[in-house]
Formats: C-alpha cells, sequence, structure tokens
C-alpha cells in the first residue's frame, strides 16, 4: 500500500507526517529547525527521499536545508543569493524607486525530473536555481530586469515570488507568480518573460489595461492539462485556457471570493478547492465557519465542505501554500491553518480530520504520495 508524507512549514520549524493509505493514522516527526521560521518544505518528484527547506530568521538570516533520507535527517546547503549584476530599483506603495533587497526563500520548487535542479522564489522578487543539490544559486534574472521590473511594488506581506509551476509537458515553460505584480511565463527556461495578467481587474489600478501591478495569490495547474491555469487572486478566482495570455472569473457563487490558497484534484482537472476568507482586512473566515469549497465544473459553481471542520467560533487563516492535494486513488486534500491545525480529507473534501492540533502557525504544506 502507497505511503503519505505531509511535509509542514511552520513559525517555529518543520514537521514531517507519515500516514499509511489508509491516510488515518498519522506518525508525526519534529520540530526541525526548532525556532526558526520554516517558509517552505517540498520533495523532489524524480527522489522521494530528497527534501528541501527554506529556513529564516531575523536574527541569522536565511539559509536553506536539504534531506536525503526523507527528513530522518538535514545538511544545510546553499551559498548567498546574490542579485545577479546591478540590482535596480522596484516601486514601493508611495511611488518612490527603492533598490532590491534580498530577504528571505518563499517557495522552493523541486524539477520534475533531477532531484538536484530546484528553483527559489525570493523576496525582493526574484527567481533563483541551483543545479547541484542548493549548494550554489543562479539568479535567472531576465524575470527581474523585465522592462515592467521598476513598476512592481510590494503586497502586504512583502514583494515576493511565492508561486513556481514547472509544466510537465514542456520543459521550457516556468509560470510564476509576483505580489503584488501578478503572474509571468517564461517559454525559454527562464531566459525570458511574458506578464500574463490580461483579464485581471485589480481595484486601485487605473489603467485596467495595466502589464503588471495585480496582487496574484496563488496560480494552480493540473499536470495533465498545463494549459489551464487556475487563479486565487486578491480578491475574485480565474481560469485561464490559453496558458495566462487570457483570464476570466469564475468565483460564481462563493461567499466571498478572497483567499490565498488553491488547488487542483490529482485525477479530476476540472475539480479545483479554494479556501474563502472575509476580507482582505479580516483574515479569517466568514462567520467563524471553517470551509473548503469545491468546484467540480472548472470554478463558477461551488460547494462548501464542512464535514468535520469548525463551524463556529473558527478565526484561523489557511495561507497561500498551506494546501496541497495527494495522488492516491481517492485523491486527498491536506491543508494547514494560522491555529496550527493541519486536516486531511481522504475523499477528495467529503469529509475532514486533523492529522495534527496546536502547531505554531502552519505557513506551509506540501505532500509527496511514497510506493
Amino acid at each position: 500500500m502507497s505511503g503519505i508524507r505531509v511535509l509542514v512549514g511552520t513559525r517555529k520549524g518543520a514537521f514531517v507526517l507519515s500516514g499509511d493509505g489508509k491516510r488515518d493514522d498519522w506518525d508525526v516527526s519534529g520540530p526541525h529547525f526548532p525556532g526558526w521560521e520554516i517558509y517552505h518544505v517540498k520533495g523532489s518528484p524524480a527522489d522521494p527521499d530528497r527534501l528541501y527547506a527554506s529556513q529564516s530568521s531575523g536574527w541569522f538570516g536565511q539559509l536553506i536545508q536539504r534531506s536525503d533520507d526523507g527528513g530522518k535527517s538535514w545538511t544545510q546547503v546553499g551559498g548567498a543569493f546574490e542579485y545577479d549584476g546591478v540590482p535596480g530599483t522596484h516601486q514601493w506603495y508611495d511611488g518612490t524607486p527603492r533598490p532590491w533587497e534580498f530577504k528571505r526563500v518563499w517557495h522552493l520548487e523541486p524539477s520534475l525530473n533531477d532531484p538536484d535542479t530546484v528553483y527559489a522564489g525570493v523576496e525582493d522578487a526574484a527567481l533563483f536555481r541551483s543545479e547541484d543539490g542548493g549548494q550554489q544559486w543562479q539568479e535567472l534574472s531576465g524575470l527581474r530586469r523585465h522592462d515592467s521590473g521598476p513598476q512592481w511594488q510590494p503586497g502586504a506581506g512583502g514583494m515576493c515570488l511565492h508561486t513556481i509551476l514547472l509544466d510537465p509537458v514542456d520543459p521550457q515553460r516556468i509560470f510564476v507568480a509576483i505580489s503584488a505584480a501578478g503572474a509571468f511565463r517564461s517559454d525559454d527556461a527562464g531566459k525570458t518573460w511574458t506578464p500574463i495578467n490580461r483579464g485581471l481587474r485589480s481595484e486601485g489600478i487605473p489603467d485596467q489595461d495595466a502589464e503588471v501591478g495585480h496582487c496574484v495569490h496563488r496560480i494552480a495547474m493540473h499536470p495533465s492539462r498545463p494549459d489551464v491555469l487556475f487563479m486565487q487572486k486578491h480578491w475574485d478566482v480565474m481560469r485561464s485556457d490559453d496558458a495566462g495570455d487570457s483570464w476570466h472569473e469564475v468565483s460564481g457563487d462563493l461567499p466571498t471570493d478572497f483567499g490565498f490558497p488553491i488547488d487542483v484534484h490529482a485525477h479530476e482537472p476540472e475539480t479545483v478547492f479554494v479556501v474563502p476568507i472575509k476580507s482582505d482586512s479580516e483574515h479569517f473566515p466568514l462567520e467563524g465557519k471553517l470551509r473548503v469549497y469545491r468546484s467540480r465544473t472548472g470554478g463558477n459553481e461551488w460547494e462548501a465542505l464542512t464535514n468535520g471542520l469548525p463551524q463556529s467560533d473558527c478565526y484561523v487563516n489557511v495561507l497561500r501554500d498551506a494546501m496541497a492535494v495527494d495522488s492516491l486513488d481517492s485523491c486527498g486534500v491536506y491543508f494547514g491553518t494560522t491555529g496550527g491545525q493541519v486536516y486531511a480529507s481522504p475523499d477528495a473534501g467529503d469529509s475532514w480530520a486533523p492529522i495534527v492540533r496546536d502547531l505554531p502557525p502552519v505557513l506551509s504544506v506540501e505532500v509527496q504520495t511514497l510506493p
């Protein structure tokens, strides 16, 4: 029977949750790196024992950790993340130019076929790649040097490159999302980039056809259809059927279309999951009821999934990297909260139960389906 490994990054360390294919009995390992912010932990699709973790501290800076045994032990890797050449400037909230400054690694995305190749999305927004297991990092500077770069500006959480999607069909194609600049696509392995924000509408942008400036919270795809993208934006759930060249809204009958995570069912490319919260100023569930919403039609028609989730006095949030799915026959869905709970559903959201409670606030959740 296949096994499951859930990788959890929190404000105070990383946790590895191991379960069998039934997903009703879990072993908890951790905290690894106790006291450190672990922004993201992710495993290599090419080697289930290879894990990467982003370890950050206001006192000691940014480190990258690597495990070659599924999280039992870790080794610090990684030279400095140095912006390639002259850093340049970007726009701050008040419109004044500010120089790029490296702060932290928000997201790690291992290659689909090489465990030693891994991408890193950082703040201030830029994309890096390592081809030696995280020892050395090179900026893919064509993104930051795009003509629109000076108009990028930070969202409330900083100017972070938080999403990296690697096309499983076209190895030259990469998608990224930046808060608050928007989504971008490269068709030449990261050398050059195209903003893909046509059709997005955002309050506070006078020019609705502006190339950049949108606060994208997360994008997702199903590997069988890499041209179909789903987006949770700062207000609005969006869909693209042409690899981001155009977008249309699919918020439909959601009670609120503000939220952070979005993901796609492992076997049903038209089944999408989001976690709406009340507003951009009140980051908690509407009416204090924790509800995941599922659309089986690729958007517009949504159903609330509540079985096993608290339906009163619940005021947690679910952050952008804190939802994931497994690839077992009955697709499992997982998410973590700022209250320290990690919930799992073995039946695509029909029922939920906590794997673990009372962790530090959860920043990221990733899942590995093991042989």
